[in-house]
């Protein structure tokens, strides 16, 4: 095949060729059709492929910016068949020029006109020729912009890129090691090797592409959550002595953002809420992102990949095998393989739970006591059950705290003395620990192990008798409840048997809230003198009281004011302004001891001052702690026992007791007898005359 070059204008191959440089950008117009002049050897040739970048770009992907791959460059000469008498053209370097391909025996077509070059004519059959294929798709601009940028920075795109590696390698390695308390918090926790990677690659090796991504993509977002779930366990830990648990803590987060509002305000509240948020979002998609990226790494390198692999795996059995440490930590992990683990057993524990407690909490050997025999040993006793929030053995016992503590136990002691009263201390040991007060309430108050939301539900929804309602059932006293830290609406009074609550709304408050506190435990104690206790009443009243002058964040604590100048609670307004705030001690775990220690010596205080003034001969007092305070003020090891004391002028309430070896006066010796909290009303009701009727 010739072509008759007298009436079109051939490339003129004597101008100096482009220098070598960086291809240029890519148009974003596709390529038109290629034609038979197109199609000549040595004209076609396309320009050289972009270099394979380091993310695993494909060999397509790279050429796309000349408009056709070189697997389409190389068809588009070959599809072109030459015949038999064109002659083939002298191989050349680039500075030769174009071989003319002239034949006799060829017609040059006429040119249409002078500005138009007319297309030279083929002689093969045109059926014979292939359409050109369709060009790949054109990158997009911000695609081509950063092929651009690490084509002119390959230095500076080379380092982000290991980074971006690294980080991601180090972040899923710190889920994969994270602790879940933050006294385990170590460096050594995180130089040691998780089995769960070694897995992992093995299996990202063996996949192909798309299974690859797929699972990379949700084990990284199962091990997002898992990471979130750790941090719920850190602050669990910290806040309530134990890790969280999924099936039934979701609904204490209404609670934790309520608290947050009356410490903190409505508006940091919110923005604390708004970031915890974001956080769980960024957790979950950097670390998708990273496990996707790094399975992406040991698909491009294969060999390498499964040579480390299989030495990690070899390394990892060693240690495990020769029990190697560094640190005292073990250097074969399977740390996230133990806490999946936990958890099924805690969610499995959990579900069972709830159809064995239920059988328990319908066994009581108090159910069917006639009411003549309920408590005949306390008839015509003016009943007060105290509840001190966060009063625990740690304030009595704790280097910091006791010293401030037990001089206040010892001299409220001496005032009971001096009014006639005598006292019996023990411990009890919480069913909860750090929060969720209201456990601890139900725990002594029914006689049930109440350790969780679960149960708490199951036994308010029943009738299991409570303290209050056996005093209740005797038809011999009239039950009262006061709770300031109640501000709406509390069904449960129905269950616990108590006939008339005063919650914060009917306390008649007009002073400033302290932190979480909604009025300070003096003002309550007054308020319950004047609407209930100073009144006549046909019969003694059963009073439940729940004080909340030292709940966290023990900042600002109320002070003790002259009784007659309490009035609607006023006078509180420069004390409160004059207090510290709950950013100055909250992140400092000696502040918040001595804070704190303040708080139970303000609520002590309270309590005994109000029962000396108001109390009679037929006053019988029992108060206690509803569980020990958060770990960062009674310690990660610390015990759950409480304080618990009697108090009477009748000496005859004291000695029924006198077997159970409590201590005399308001402290407890540090071996006194510890009970389950749980124990104390089979004990009470039974010492107290009352006869067991299951």
């Amino acid at each position: 095949m010739s072509f008759n070059t007298s009436s079109r204008q051939l490339p003129n191959t004597d101008e100096k060729p482009p220098e070598e440089g960086p291809a240029p950008e890519p148009s974003p117009e596709p390529l038109p059709e290629a034609t038979a002049e197109t199609s000549t050897p040595g004209a076609s040739a396309a320009a050289p492929a972009e270099p394979l970048s380091g993310d695993g770009e494909t060999q397509a992907e790279a050429a796309s910016g000349n408009g056709e791959t070189p697997a389409e460059a190389t068809a588009t000469a070959a599809e072109v068949e030459a015949p038999a008498d064109a002659e083939a053209p002298a191989a050349t370097s680039d500075d030769t020029e174009a071989p003319a391909t002239t034949s006799d025996d060829a017609e040059a077509p006429a040119a249409p006109s002078d500005d138009t070059e007319a297309p030279a004519e083929v002689t093969e059959d045109p059926a014979e020729a292939a359409p050109a294929p369709t060009p790949a798709p054109a990158p997009t601009r911000g695609r081509r912009r950063w092929h651009g940028w690490r084509e002119r920075y390959p230095l500076a795109a080379r380092a982000l890129a290991w980074t971006t590696t690294a980080l991601a390698a180090a972040l899923v390695l710190f889920a994969l090691l994270m602790p879940s308390r933050i006294d385990t918090f170590r460096p050594a926790e995180f130089f040691r090797i998780p089995v769960e990677a070694i897995f992992g690659a093995a299996v990202l090796i063996v996949l192909p592409r798309k299974p690859r991504i797929a699972v990379a993509a949700l084990a990284g977002l199962c091990l997002g959550a898992l990471t979130v779930l750790n941090f719920l366990d850190i602050g669990f830990n910290e806040y309530l002595g134990r890790g969280f648990n999924v099936v039934l803590d979701w609904t204490l987060f209404s609670d934790a953002q309520a608290y947050l509002q009356d410490t903190m305000g409505k508006n940091g509240a919110l923005g604390i809420v708004v970031l915890v948020v974001v956080l769980v979002i960024a957790v979950l998609v950097l670390m998708t992102l990273s496990v996707v990226r790094l399975g992406n790494l040991v698909a491009r390198n294969t060999d390498l990949a499964t040579r480390t692999t299989l030495v990690m795996a070899i390394v990892w059995v060693t240690c495990a095998a020769l029990g190697v440490q560094f640190t005292g930590v073990p250097i074969a992990a399977e740390h996230t393989t133990l806490v999946v683990q936990d958890r099924a057993v805690r969610v499995r524990n959990t579900l069972r739970d709830e159809a064995a407690f239920a059988k328990v909490a319908k066994k009581d050997a108090f159910a069917n006591t006639p009411p003549d025999q309920l408590l005949t040993g306390l008839r015509g006793k003016d009943m007060m059950i105290t509840f001190i929030e966060s009063y625990g053995r740690s304030a009595i016992e704790d280097p910091v705290m006791a010293p401030g503590v037990d001089a206040t136990l010892t001299s409220e002691n001496e005032k009971l003395t001096k009014a006639g009263f005598a006292a019996k201390s023990g411990w009890l040991t919480s069913a909860t620990y750090g929060g969720s007060s209201w456990l601890g309430h139900s725990t002594f108050l029914s006689g049930l192990w109440i350790n969780n939301q679960q149960r708490y539900r199951t036994v308010t929804a029943g009738n299991h008798l409570t303290l209050p309602g056996a005093f209740k059932k005797t038809g011999a006293w009239d039950t009262v409840g006061v709770m300031p830290g109640v501000q709406k609406a509390w069904p449960e009074s129905k269950f616990y048997g108590i006939d008339k609550v005063y919650d914060s709304r009917d306390l008649g408050y007009k002073g400033p809230k302290f932190s979480w506190s909604t009025m300070p435990d003096q003002y309550a104690l007054t308020a319950f003198e004047r609407l209930e206790h100073s009144k006549k009443h046909d019969k003694p009243l059963m009073s439940t009281i729940i004080l909340t002058s030292s709940h966290q964040p023990w900042a600002p604590i109320p002070k003790t004011v002259p009784q007659d100048q309490v009035g609607d609670g006023s006078v509180y307004d420069a004390i409160e302004k004059a207090g510290k705030s709950p950013a100055d001690i909250i992140t400092d775990s000696t502040k918040s001891k001595e804070e704190y220690g303040k708080s139970i010596q303000y609520s002590v205080t309270s309590l005994i001052d109000y029962l000396v003034k108001y109390g009679n001969k037929n006053t019988v007092l029992i108060f206690l702690g509803d569980h020990q305070p958060i770990a960062r003020v009674s310690g990660n090891n610390a015990s759950r026992d409480v304080p618990v004391s009697i108090v009477a002028k009748d000496p005859k309430v004291l000695d029924k007791i006198a077997d159970w070896n409590w201590t005399d006066g308001l402290q407890p010796e540090h071996n006194a007898p510890v009970w389950k909290m749980s124990a104390f009303r089979d004990r009470f009701l039974t010492v107290y005359g009352s006869t067991p009727h299951p």
